[in-house]
């Protein structure tokens, strides 16, 4: 046991060690260029943890290692339940009929899309294929990290997730202000702000889409964003539904394979509606989402440490390829359902 009487004290400096270079991460991402960029925390430690990986990784003490294996796996389930802080029912209701449509028809619409081509298309394994899928449908890197632990995946695939994320989503803050702009999209602030919040990747990203075009389009944004992350509950119980009956189909001894539902994604749903009753004061809700942050920065710090370069190389072009046509898709086919949602509903 990672946490018995001679191994806690080594466990302990594991997870203080990732915690450490996940401050650091905190940091660096408030540095305003980097804020600008639309990198979050989680995308700063991602990188610190692959720096550290990479270059010093021999030096760790190997009776440190639980400790970040915990991080990997069980802070993350944890950081994900308290995610539900920053979601209410409320504000689903907000954005009406229009919102959750969005949310609901390009979240499986690209994590579809993403499954079907990766594996058939690209031969990609199962794994790096839902995890890009779950990273451009819903949410971003939050998103890959929710999605691991039900596939448990190994780490370097996460990591190759989130690569795709930082780029096509980075891509996505700076190419929809510009489309606006250039008058091409024709979209009134509030059709732009389900635009970007149905189709832009990380909720960084959608801040930084909609920052100058005013509160109507920017808090529409937002909260339909809000919305897509509330549905990787749902996702992430349907698709573990799925692999337990996988499972069981391939298996031909005829025995009994139990149904595994994710708690973390159970208890993200019950935080977001404990959240919407609104009795614990916003000082506090806020105080929570930043520890949050924290504890999902510690993760992906964690994610990074288990990963070398070499596996980068070894996954090839196929993840950025598989990405890229669902980056299209959110762009061109977020825009068509967008004018056709606000035309007919």
């Amino acid at each position: 046991m990672i946490f018995s009487k001679e191994h806690i004290k080594y466990t302990l400096n594991g997870i203080l060690f990732v915690a450490l270079f996940s401050l650091a991460a905190l940091q660096i991402a408030d540095i305003g260029l980097i804020k600008k960029a639309g990198l979050s925390p989680l995308i700063v430690g991602i990188l610190i943890g692959m720096l550290y990986a990479n270059t010093l990784r021999n030096h760790l003490p190997k009776e440190w290692v639980p400790g970040i294996i915990f991080s990997t796996k069980t802070v993350l389930r944890v950081a994900i339940i308290l995610y539900g802080f920053r979601i209410t029912f409320q504000q689903i209701r907000a954005v009406g009929l229009q919102g959750l449509a969005m949310s609901t028809i390009m979240l499986s619409s690209t994590f579809i899309l993403g499954a079907f081509i990766g594996q058939k298309l690209f031969k990609l394994d199962r794994d790096s294929t839902l995890l890009i899928a779950s990273g451009s449908s819903v949410c971003g890197a939050a998103a890959v990290l929710a999605t691991e632990p039900v596939l448990k995946a190994e780490p370097y695939k996460s990591v190759v997730a989130v690569g795709t994320v930082v780029v096509f989503g980075t891509t996505s803050m700076f190419l929809y202000p510009l489309l606006y702009h250039l008058g091409v999209l024709h979209l009134s602030p509030t059709e732009y702000g389900l635009y970007v919040g149905s189709s832009v990747h990380e909720v960084a990203h959608v801040v930084g889409a909609t920052s100058a075009m005013g509160d109507i389009a920017a808090n529409t944004a937002v909260i339909v964003k809000m919305t897509r992350v509330m549905l990787i509950a749902p996702l992430l119980i349907i698709l573990s539904l799925i692999m337990s009956w996988s499972v069981k189909n391939s298996d031909k001894s005829g025995s009994k394979v139990a149904v595994v539902i994710p708690w973390f994604a159970v208890g993200f749903i019950g935080v977001s509606a404990f959240n919407s009753l609104h009795i614990l004061p916003f000082a506090l809700v806020d105080t929570i989402n930043h520890i949050d942050t924290f504890l999902l920065t510690i993760a992906m710090t964690a994610l990074g440490m288990e990963t070398h370069i070499g596996k980068f190389k070894q996954a090839g072009i196929r993840p950025l390829l598989l990405a890229l046509i669902l980056f299209l898709w959110l762009v061109f086919g977020g825009y068509f359902l967008t004018v056709f949602i606000t035309k007919w509903f």
